[in-house]
């Protein structure tokens, strides 16, 4: 037979078994008012869907093989039917899924025959148990696109952010600029637009946080043994306790959408809570200086050093990376952006720098620079200062030495980096001295000049004073009897 559709039988109400097979049917449908039927035989046709044969209340065999079903969607209705007892599914793409049998008996539990073998006891308690751990594993599955949803939404709302203050560090930039350069001015009730932040980004972050929790501004996370700080306030992880195992397993430490400033006055932290950490990343950080590459010294030690181009104008820089070779050579760099470090761009870097060193030190008064190294390289300075522990030429083997020893020379020691908050700390430090001791001497001149002002008074009035003194005492004692009287009545009264 040639039949493609089923159409006019919802009349034969009394039909009792259907045989349909061999046609080039593709949808059983129109099934409805077959009360009486108890078999359908639907063998080597081109069905890829069945509806409505749940609506046949005492159909119990129902033969399916050799069509094209291709999932459980597809005959989804077969498991609302509870008179359906025996099934055939061989012969159709869906019976090749290692779920198969699980699936169907799990959605069918009335069935007792599936593709004309009889279902035990032990099979479905199997594939209830399959049926089980596929429930869990789709709930993890969802769990898991969750929280990596969240995740994407979390990274781009701080981004967001990282982008609107570089755009108001940029903007007040350019403000002072043209305020230094020309007088000009603001209209108070204008509205500045960063062109920025008009992008898909704000419709993307409205739209998806109503599904999910509200959006943190940082995140620390664990990947393997990397550590992914994003955000300022993921610093704050340095401070709370991790376990040992977490702890000694972090290797690498990656820093982004956070100030470098805000980096370097954690570094101290960092080397001590992840002692193994040996490969730093900077990604929006900020690094626009040679001179902050300085502050990596402090660290323990570190072998790769990876600063990506976005957010790092310092990149830009075409002698950076030799910079860093020579700033930080006693750490014995291994890789910088993942190119392997050679012998020669060592030398080339004390080529290029190592006058820097130099001068830096020789420059620097000596107590400002025992002011800078630690007890251990103090002593090591004034061994140099005696002339004992450095002698002509053998500067590049000292550091050798110290790259092989991981120390820090004391020259290179000399270049370090202040942050700028902690700058202008101590620009305003040196404003409250300067304030103190202007203070200070001007009272001390007020002073002086108040006592030299008396002294020339007193020099001046002293030999009129003098000669009143003379004349009073001669006066007083004219009069011997009266004197001597006067004076008794002065004992008389001191005595009472």
């Amino acid at each position: 037979s040639q039949i493609t559709k089923i159409e006019n039988i919802s009349h034969l109400s009394d039909l009792r078994v259907l045989n349909l097979a061999r046609n080039l049917l593709t949808i059983v449908e129109n099934l409805n008012g077959l009360d009486s039927l108890t078999e359908l035989n639907l063998r080597h046709n081109q069905v890829s869907a069945i509806k409505d044969v749940d609506s046949l209340p005492c159909l119990q065999r129902l033969f399916l093989s050799f069509n094209n079903i291709s999932s459980f969607e597809d005959i989804l209705c077969l498991a609302d039917s509870s008179s359906l007892s025996d099934i055939t599914l061989d012969g159709n793409p869906i019976a090749q899924e290692t779920w198969y049998k699980h699936t169907v008996l799990h959605h069918m539990m009335q069935l007792r025959q599936l593709d004309m073998k009889r279902i035990t006891e032990e099979e479905r308690r199997m594939a209830s148990v399959a049926a089980r751990k596929e429930e869990e594993r789709k709930r993890e599955s969802h769990k898991q696109t969750l929280l990596k949803e969240k995740k994407r939404l979390t990274i781009c709302n701080i981004a967001h952010q990282w982008e609107i203050q570089q755009n108001r560090t940029a903007l007040v930039a350019s403000l002072n600029q043209d305020k230094d350069n020309e007088p000009c001015q603001i209209n108070g009730n204008a509205v500045y637009v960063f062109p920025e932040e008009n992008r898909s980004l704000d419709t993307i972050l409205s739209s998806a946080v109503q599904g999910l929790s509200v959006l943190e501004s940082h995140l620390v996370e664990v990947e393997g043994d990397t550590l992914c700080l994003y955000g300022a306030g993921a610093l704050e992880c340095l401070d709370r306790n991790w376990s040992i195992q977490t702890t000694g397993t972090i290797v690498t430490v990656s820093f982004m959408f956070i100030e470098f400033d805000e980096i370097v006055q954690v570094l101290t932290k960092l080397k001590i809570k992840f002692p193994n950490s040996v490969h730093l990343k900077f990604k929006e950080t900020n690094l626009v200086m040679l001179q902050q590459f300085n502050a990596l010294a402090q660290m323990h030690r570190i072998e790769q050093l990876t600063v990506d181009p976005q957010g790092n104008p310092v990149v830009n820089f075409t002698l950076w990376k030799y910079y860093v070779l020579f700033r930080l050579n006693h750490f014995n760099l291994q890789k910088i952006n993942g190119v392997k470090v050679t012998e020669n761009d060592i030398v080339m870097a004390e080529r290029l720098f190592g006058i820097l060193a130099y001068v830096a030190s020789s420059e620097l008064p000596h107590y400002r620079m025992l002011s800078l190294l630690g007890e251990s390289r103090r002593k090591q300075f004034h061994y140099l200062l005696e002339g004992k522990g450095k002698k002509s030429g053998t500067g590049s083997e000292e550091g050798s030495d110290n790259r092989r020893n991981g120390r820090e020379s004391t020259t290179r020691a000399m270049l370090n980096y202040t942050t700028k908050d902690l700058h202008m700390e101590k620009l305003e430090e040196i404003k409250e001295r300067k304030t103190f001791c202007q203070t200070y001497i001007e009272n001390l001149v007020k002073e002086a000049a108040d006592i030299n002002m008396k002294n020339e008074s007193l020099q001046k009035l002293w030999p009129q004073m003098f000669i009143e003194l003379v004349r009073d005492a001669v006066i007083e004692i004219r009069n011997k009897n009266s004197y001597m009287k006067l004076c008794l009545q002065r004992i008389t009264d001191q005595k009472e």
